[in-house]
């Protein structure tokens, strides 16, 4: 495929942009139907309801002529059982057709606590021009953008379209994709294809689309501190040694210098965007508070995703309710860094454990347990399948796309890189920055979200002009 692609005539682009306004009533139904089941990978939930969710994912697939669908798991380890279930679809390509993989994930975030919803969490509600819910967005909505997607795109090219398609719908993202490589090995030939669509990320605002062209990655860990052998009365023993969860707090004040800037040696750092984002606009994004400081140094975007970002996501005390006058002996911090495109993720890790470890307070003991690595990924704009996306997306929204990098971590997109060298692989954005993904009062716009369906239906039929008979 050449950078100067086919494009499919205004009467095909036209055909699928009426197919997609006409479905909205299903499309908005089923993907209820899928928020109503609360599949979460997390050992403290029910895995019958992730079985549930595959179920209903591979129901949908099964009314599209795909030549199969399976619900497939595979174990993390040979001696472990098997893992949580995925959906793969597959149709397979006529000769000289490319191949697209189309990845989303059904598993979701825990709800958290209920008292902070305005809605039930598991029960789809539209408002104002929104849909809410646990997954709604994050992931669920990607799920129904590639099925709206295809219904629209079969309907127009018929049931043998002669590119191929495959359909690779996660169930454990939300739990860190522990058995996303193990599947590969047991289901490469499955999912290798040309062109690698991830529906998991977000557009740039309400009404403005977006390709994300480069992820940070990211390094998780526990940092635990150890000043006693067990917990003492903190009248008897209070004054000479201080308490973990204090000597903890002196600890995580070294990861950031004066500024809020990450103070760990070693990681890459760039200040370079080719999108501004707006001081005033990120403060309404983000919630901040009036009269709270935004920290670090450079451009607001290049904070957000050419610099590295450190969070404590976690820490484990006494919980005020349950406290009495003790010297407690430990304390943990979850630790959350992401690291800019570039940077190997061991060597930040090391980096991050040399800074804990060599910032103790008061000769304070300092473990540090790796949880995770996942490395940044940066996109080749000018390859075919991008600018495919981009010209899809003006199609859909009406006005260019912006090309912007993401915060966050996909990790697997890494290990799919690995996995097919040869692969052109598109980010693509059904969130917005009101979606509060993994937050209480989760919601999609509901008109973004069929501009996305739209979009992937004119990227199926581009990607088929590709292949079709008398192009390059």
């Amino acid at each position: 495929m050449s950078t100067d692609f086919t494009r499919p005539s205004s009467q095909t682009v036209g055909a699928l942009r009426r197919r997609v306004v006409d479905s909205r009533a299903e499309l908005l139904a089923d993907l209820s139907a899928l928020v109503a089941i609360p599949g979460i990978a997390w050992d403290s939930f029910d895995s019958a309801d992730l079985d549930r969710s595959a179920d209903a994912v591979a129901g949908l697939l099964r009314e599209l002529p795909f030549d199969d669908v399976e619900v497939l798991r595979v174990p993390t380890a040979p001696d472990e059982k098997p893992g949580h279930p995925a959906v793969v679809a597959r149709k397979a390509a006529a000769t000289g057709f490319p191949t697209i993989l189309l990845y989303a994930h059904h598993d979701v975030q825990p709800p958290g606590r209920r008292e902070l919803w305005e809605t039930e969490p598991f029960e789809a509600v539209e408002k104002s021009g929104r849909l809410w819910g646990r997954g709604a967005a994050d992931d669920k909505a990607g799920v129904m953008a590639h099925v709206g997607a295809l219904r629209a795109f079969f309907e127009q090219a018929g049931s043998e379209p002669g590119l191929g398609i495959s359909l690779f719908v996660e169930g454990e993202e939300e739990a860190g994709s522990p058995g996303f490589e193990a599947f590969l090995d047991a289901h490469r030939n499955k999912l290798a294809a040309d062109v690698i669509v991830i529906a998991d990320s977000a557009n740039w605002e309400v009404g403005v689309p977006a390709l994300t062209t480069s992820l940070r990655g990211v390094v998780g860990g526990v940092v635990e501190v150890q000043v006693l052998d067990h917990a003492v009365h903190s009248g008897m023993f209070g004054g000479p040694v201080l308490d973990a969860p204090t000597v903890l707090s002196r600890l995580i004040a070294t990861l950031h210098d004066d500024d809020g800037a990450v103070a760990i040696e070693g990681l890459l750092s760039e200040d370079h965007t080719d999108v501004d984002y707006d001081e005033t606009r990120f403060r309404a994004d983000a919630g901040v508070l009036d009269g709270v400081q935004l920290t670090g140094r450079g451009s607001i975007s290049s904070r957000l995703w050419t610099q590295p970002a450190l969070s404590v996501t976690g820490i484990d005390v006494t919980e005020v309710d349950k406290a009495s006058n003790t010297i407690a002996a430990t304390a943990r911090a979850k630790l959350s860094l992401r690291i800019a495109p570039g940077q190997d993720p061991k060597e930040a890790a090391q980096a991050l454990r040399k800074h804990v470890e060599d910032n103790a307070p008061f000769g304070a003991h300092v473990s540090f347990e790796l949880e995770e690595t996942g490395p940044a990924f940066s996109a080749d704009t000018e390859a075919t399948s991008s600018q495919i996306a981009l010209w899809a997306f003006e199609q859909a929204w009406g006005r260019p796309a912006v090309t912007a990098g993401m915060g966050g971590s996909i990790p697997f997109t890494a290990t799919l890189t690995r996995a097919y060298p040869e692969a052109q692989i598109l980010i693509t954005g059904i969130e917005d920055p009101d979606t509060r993904a993994h937050s209480a009062n989760e919601s999609l716009h509901i008109e973004d979200f069929l501009h996305a369906v739209t979009a992937e239906a004119l990227v199926l039929a581009a990607l088929a002009e590709q292949g079709a008979p008398g192009t390059e």
